[in-house]
């Protein structure tokens, strides 16, 4: 079982907390589900048993739970102060569980989707020009490294810095799948980069002329760092972008990409609130503003449902106005 539940196990005191424990199981040792959407399930399920417990007693029925006490339960998280994006990520994960439970025959149907999602306020990130971007692009291509005072990642491999911006710009990959990217990963004969998304999914998002030309100028300096460390059995086959001091398994985290995505930014005059994923945002915004297919980006994007496209990808007011000028009959 996975490592997220761990620390986690509760003493199953009736029907209720049993069958929250099993539904978990079946998440860890059977989906292949991510830590983190793991950790997200075992605090959600886990909170809702022990309210169903309280208000309905430990010796309670799960086929005697409603969709009112759903609804109680999101009112609950709301007097503690929760968002309601973070009361939809509850009932998310409390629908999950409910229908196991209708498939698993322990109920006979799912409550919950009784229960409407709380309707979330559309907050779009602030995205960069494709002016802004390129400019920042531009400055990395053979660029020293960037000034920093604290010793950090950020501040002394210029080419792998410039890799990092390229791909998660040039592909819109996630932070974590492109710390995942191992060399295998790069398709050179297709001029692709084979992805793993969430839930292990797997995409081909294309590989542009500059973000090749960045990893291949990085590639060489990789090889360097990896033999000197007395890991040269990395090479081929580990990680594509890997840490300065070649600790541990040599792969790049999350955090140092976020420290060198916001310090590089910063040094080239962007916002400050700049991290990785505004990048991902400013990649699928520019290609619809270019007018590229909603949907093809989607599939890019690495997105299940084409309305989560729509919310990382904006027409600016300028776009729509362009738009209106050149096609309506009245606007010429």
């Amino acid at each position: 079982m996975s490592d997220a539940l761990d620390g986690e196990a509760t003493v199953a005191t009736g029907e209720i907390t049993g069958l929250a424990g099993q539904f978990l199981a079946m998440l860890a040792d059977e989906r292949g589900s991510s830590e983190h959407t793991l950790r997200a399930y075992v605090r959600e399920v886990r909170s809702f048993a022990a309210y169903l417990e309280k208000a309905l007693g430990k010796d309670a029925a799960i086929g005697s739970v409603e969709h009112l006490h759903i609804r109680a339960y999101l009112g609950v998280l709301y007097e503690r102060g929760l968002t309601k994006a973070s009361a939809a990520r509850a009932l998310a994960a409390v629908r999950s569980w409910f229908k196991w439970l209708a498939k698993e025959g322990k109920v006979l149907q799912n409550p919950a989707l009784l229960v409407s999602t709380p309707k979330r306020p559309m907050h779009l990130p602030r995205v960069p020009s494709m002016e802004e971007v390129n400019r920042v692009l531009n400055s990395l291509d053979g660029a020293g490294p960037v000034g920093s005072s604290d010793g950090q990642e950020e501040s002394v491999w210029p080419e792998r810095d410039r890799v990092i911006f390229e791909l998660l710009y040039g592909c819109g990959i996630r932070n974590s799948e492109l710390v995942g990217l191992n060399m295998m990963s790069v398709q050179w004969n297709n001029d692709a980069v084979l992805v793993r998304g969430k839930g292990k999914k797997e995409r081909l998002v294309p590989l542009g002329d500059e973000a090749a030309l960045a990893v291949r100028e990085y590639l060489p300096g990789r090889e360097a760092k990896l033999v000197a460390a007395g890991k040269g059995g990395l090479v081929h086959e580990g990680p594509l972008l890997t840490n300065l001091r070649m600790r541990g398994d040599c792969r790049l985290t999350t955090r140092s990409v976020g420290r060198i995505v916001k310090a590089i930014a910063r040094s080239r005059g962007l916002a400050a609130d700049v991290h990785p994923h505004t990048l991902r945002h400013a990649f699928g915004t520019h290609m619809l503003e270019e007018g590229a297919d909603l949907r093809a980006i989607q599939e890019m994007l690495g997105h299940e449902r084409l309305s989560t496209t729509q919310r990382y990808t904006q027409l600016t007011v300028g776009q729509v106005q362009r738009v209106y000028d050149e096609t309506h009959p009245r606007a010429k």
